[in-house]
């Protein structure tokens, strides 16, 4: 679903752009570092949802084109669950603060959050490193175009999102 990993890659970015350093979860042969905390990113438990009737919005000037666009929309509801990790369990807390800060004030504007909950500060002895899991409730909303000469509309993307 296209719609999850673009929830995913604005996550990672907004935790990367904390200073943090993020990616996705289950990497292949993530190793212990000694530069600091690492948060790995996953989005599950996600639910859509339709927004207007069917999707549709209305329609839209565009000004540059000098056209009418029609606008749909719809929202995904889930979850962006986030495993920081730290050798020094004051790296994992700083990682944690610093999730917190990107995951609620961090996110584009498509990406509404909701209820951020910590688990407690644990010691994980497959890595040998100290580990706290956290999950951020979330509502995303996506949005896609369509020309009025009748052209097919574009891929639903994330708002507020830039297209790379």
């Amino acid at each position: 679903m296209k719609e999850l990993e673009q929830v995913c890659q604005a996550a990672l970015k907004a935790l990367s752009q904390a200073g943090l350093r993020a990616v996705k979860a289950f990497p292949q042969g993530l190793a212990p570092e000694e530069d600091g905390p690492v948060a790995a990113v996953s989005v599950g438990a996600a639910e859509s949802g339709a927004m207007g009737f069917c999707n549709y919005l209305g329609q839209v000037w565009d000004s540059a084109a000098g056209t009418v666009r029609e606008l749909y929309g719809k929202q995904l509801l889930g979850s962006i669950a986030v495993e920081v990790r730290g050798l020094l369990a004051e790296e994992c807390e700083r990682g944690c603060a610093l999730a917190s800060d990107a995951l609620l004030s961090g996110l584009p504007d498509g990406i509404h959050p909701g209820e951020l909950c910590w688990e407690a500060l644990t010691w994980e002895k497959a890595t040998g490193m100290f580990l706290r899991r956290g999950k951020l409730q979330c509502r995303a909303v996506f949005v896609a175009e369509r020309k009025e000469d009748g052209e097919v509309f574009r891929d639903f993307i994330l708002k507020g999102a830039m297209e790379e």
